[in-house]
């Protein structure tokens, strides 16, 4: 099953001086069970694109399918269907709005009916996923952490309620190199473990190089590129025309090559400090070449 999005075009405030098309007619199928990275300049449309796959936003022309139920209408499926997508907003943090960490994680759940038994289990499961220790921060006020600790409470509220799909955008804004590299694991440990799709936004491309296996690339509202990260950063033209620069590993192995060292680079290779090593490492150095030390002269 999948997200399909059909020709969507979505414009802001149309027919006013302030009209703005944020997307161009943009077609993309995000297959169950995979991890999708969407970057692009700001601007790009890549926020409006995820707003577009729960249902916040509706296109002003194109479809939304989610498992092959049509996300806009009336009826229980279209519930349903809306219910398989979690997101995760940028600066999660700032939807947090009860007393205390449990609480707030437990919102979601309740509202969804579920017993007090299984809300408790889903709280406890979902805090101790993202890292976040249960007995010692449940009754704790989320607004007393650090912003890491408060970025991972609010992807544990959308956790407890076991999404399908689970779209985040820009979940590191903000946060320092460590809080950053351990939120992107969470996410990983969620697409590995628990076998959630996940469709995260990003201008971050050496965090997509990492953990993305697709790299959408937006521009101007429209689908520019759709491919896996080493093919995508093959196309330097297209990635820089879009804003974006190319990550600091694949920049770094051009410029080695750029001065002699011929790398018998496999497609994998740029994206991994690892890979990158092993190139390096067995790559020679073009022979010198010989000097003529004859001397020119008469005999």
């Amino acid at each position: 099953m999948s997200i399909e999005i059909k020709n969507v075009s979505y414009t802001y405030m149309p027919g006013t001086p302030f009209e703005s098309k944020a997307l161009d007619d943009v077609s993309l199928t995000v297959e169950e069970g995979s991890f999708v990275a969407i970057a692009g300049h700001t601007g790009s449309g890549k926020s409006t694109m995820l707003q577009h796959m729960n249902g916040l936003l509706q296109p002003t022309s194109g479809e939304i399918v989610i498992d092959g139920q049509a996300l806009f209408g009336k009826g229980k499926e279209v519930k349903s269907a809306r219910d398989k997508v979690g997101m995760v907003f940028q600066y999660p943090e700032h939807q947090l709005f009860e007393e205390t960490v449990e609480a707030d994680i437990a919102f979601g759940p309740k509202n969804r009916g579920l017993s007090e038994k299984e809300v408790a289990a889903r709280v406890k499961m979902a805090m101790e996923f993202v890292g976040v220790d249960y007995e010692a921060y449940r009754q704790k006020s989320p607004f007393g952490l650090s912003g890491g600790e408060m970025r991972r409470v609010a992807i544990a509220g959308v956790v407890a309620l076991s999404p399908k799909y689970l779209v985040l955008d820009e979940p590191t804004a903000g946060l320092n190199p460590q809080g950053r590299d351990e939120l992107l694991e969470k996410i990983r440990e969620l697409h590995e473990k628990r076998h959630m799709t996940i469709v995260f936004v990003s201008h971050d491309m050496d965090a997509i190089a990492r953990y993305a296996e697709r790299i959408i690339v937006l521009s101007g509202g429209r689908l520019v590129l759709d491919a896996a990260p080493y093919e995508a950063y093959s196309n330097k033209e297209t990635i820089e025309s879009a804003g974006l620069l190319l990550p600091r590993l694949t920049t770094l192995l051009r410029t080695v090559e750029a001065h002699g060292l011929k790398l018998n680079l496999k497609p994998k290779d740029m994206l991994t400090v690892e890979g990158a090593v092993r190139a390096i490492m067995a790559a020679k150095r073009p022979a010198p070449k010989a000097k003529n030390n004859q001397r020119g002269g008469k005999g």
